[in-house]
């Protein structure tokens, strides 16, 4: 397989346990996550999606088994490591946004870039073209609790962006949005997918959004209960 054909990401066999084992959160999972694939991934609450999601993304290491990374065993890689590789390749949507409430909307965007010491003129540059990309740009130095929720979660799209990752892991993105602002960030979602060639994942119980993807699965007590593609 060439790496061009290769998943971005993939769990094999993965269980997730806490509590010394007393719950597990996935039970043999494998799956691949392939480049340019936009994957929705539904079920009950507690079912295991929000583990999956942080496993894929490096946020967590499994019990067992092991999540492969551009074609590299990642799960078992020290932290410091981990966190370089989410840093460079994952972006990051979450359903309560997570923006730092001290941060103007352009420095929350900025935050990853100068994580990896982007120079300042790239990195303003970067965070204009990105507010633009998302219609915020008149928002730039609005903070957070200036902002309506579907603004803040447009910013949190603009800074998932920013290092130009390769996967995009979004938690129940359009849960706190109204359906315009939801509609908005799915548009933009979908279309930073498209144009980047960035596989996304999206938790969601919005069959709506579901509707947009290529590929559907189904989880129920930390199994995969179904995988297919759109119709």
């Amino acid at each position: 397989m060439s790496e061009a054909e290769a998943p971005v990401a993939e769990l094999v066999a993965v269980r997730k346990e806490y509590t010394a084992g007393a719950v597990t959160a996935l039970a043999g999972v494998s799956l691949q996550v392939g480049r340019s694939t936009f994957l929705s991934l539904e079920g009950p609450s507690g079912c295991g999606k929000t583990s999956l999601l942080n496993l894929l993304g490096l946020l967590d290491v499994p019990s067992s088994g092991s999540v492969r990374w551009n074609g590299r065993d990642a799960g078992r890689l020290p932290e410091r490591e981990r966190a370089r590789l989410r840093l460079a390749g994952v972006g990051f949507i979450f359903q309560r946004f997570h923006l730092l409430p001290t941060l103007t909307a352009a420095q929350n965007v900025e935050l990853p870039l100068r994580a990896i010491r982007r120079p300042a003129a790239q990195r303003e540059r970067r965070v204009a073209e990105l507010l633009d990309r998302v219609g915020l740009t008149a928002r730039a130095q609005a903070y957070p609790h200036q902002l309506s929720g579907g603004e803040e979660q447009r910013v949190a799209v603009a800074r998932a962006l920013a290092n130009g990752p390769g996967l995009l892991l979004a938690d129940e993105p359009t849960g706190e949005l109204d359906r315009a602002s939801a509609d908005t960030v799915l548009d933009l979602l979908v279309s930073a997918h498209r144009d980047s060639g960035a596989a996304l994942v999206v938790v969601t119980h919005n069959p709506e959004v579901a509707a947009r993807a290529q590929r559907h699965l189904v989880m129920r007590d930390g199994r995969i209960l179904s995988d297919s593609a759109a119709e």
